[in-house]
């Protein structure tokens, strides 16, 4: 976040939709000691808390896949089209990401509502939904809705727009003069490696709860506990970000080194070593691919 800001004046439309997929890593990231003291002790904070994380932990989810499609969606555009009127103009960038973050607020509001904190007997304490006696159906639509809008139309518009960008960009032999594309595509690699055996997961259970597979004790067990290792696996995606821009994005491994050198923190040769690298346009100066 920082080193965006930082060239704020000269950043690319990408980098606004990576400066928002930052800000939403971050504020998950904020809440994972108490995700981590409820693994330890039961949930011991209280019905808010438990709405106020349970509702960021969602808003990351669906903001931080949508806001991946959109990126697609920009480097679809730049590159196959070769659009300038729409993905020149930040303040439009902006309009789309303001617009995301409020569906993503949207689609989290029945956690919002119906989550709080149960202290069952016998039992540790625990957040979970409550919807009265249809507790059982509503669950099932909360794992439809994630599944379907927050994982399955992102994920293939996304295979949708970088399948046809990277066609368009082989066919053109311009495979080199993109190679900093593969900062995003790493992005999305580790979205799916975190998230997506999760979604498995919860699919399985939906089968199971519906009856459309058998529903034993043992096999009730083995997806509890494979939700639980999953979950944790999609929690650390939220970790994984920054470190994907250190090492294979040269723009931002760069600003980082001119932000420390600036202010005495490393010494300025290793920017000599470090050479910043020419930006690619793509359509303008605002849809440039280099990160």
């Amino acid at each position: 976040m920082l080193v965006i800001l930082y060239s704020w004046s000269t950043c690319s439309v990408t980098d606004v939709y990576l400066l928002n997929l930052a800000m939403a890593d971050l504020l998950f990231a904020l809440t994972l000691p108490i995700w981590a003291a409820s693994k330890m002790k039961g949930w011991t904070f209280g019905t808010p808390l438990c709405k106020v994380v349970s509702f960021l932990k969602e808003v990351n989810f669906y903001s931080g896949i949508l806001l991946l499609a959109c990126i697609s969606l920009d480097r679809y555009l730049a590159i196959v089209h070769a659009t300038r009127t729409l993905i020149q103009k930040r303040h439009l960038v902006k309009f789309v990401c303001l617009s995301m973050w409020i569906l993503s607020a949207i689609l989290s509001l029945p956690i919002l509502l119906f989550r709080k904190a149960f202290y069952p007997p016998n039992f540790s304490p625990v957040c979970y939904e409550d919807m009265g006696n249809s507790t059982t159906t509503w669950r099932l639509v909360l794992r439809i809705l994630p599944q379907t809008f927050g994982f399955v139309i992102p994920l293939l518009a996304m295979l949708f727009f970088y399948g046809f960008t990277l066609h368009t960009l082989f066919k053109a032999h311009m495979g080199q003069k993109h190679r900093a594309m593969r900062v995003i595509f790493a992005v999305v690699l580790v979205f799916l490696l975190c998230w997506l055996p999760y979604n498995l997961v919860l699919v399985t259970d939906t089968l199971m709860r519906t009856h459309v597979i058998q529903e034993t004790c043992e096999r009730h067990n083995d997806i509890d506990r494979a939700l639980e290792a999953t979950e944790i696996l999609g929690f650390l995606h939220s970790c994984l970000n920054p470190l994907i821009y250190a090492f294979i994005g040269q723009k931002f491994r760069h600003g980082l080194l001119r932000i420390m050198a600036t202010h005495g923190l490393v010494s300025k040769k290793f920017l000599a070593k470090d050479s910043r690298p020419s930006f690619v346009g793509s359509s303008s100066g605002h849809t440039s691919t280099t990160l």
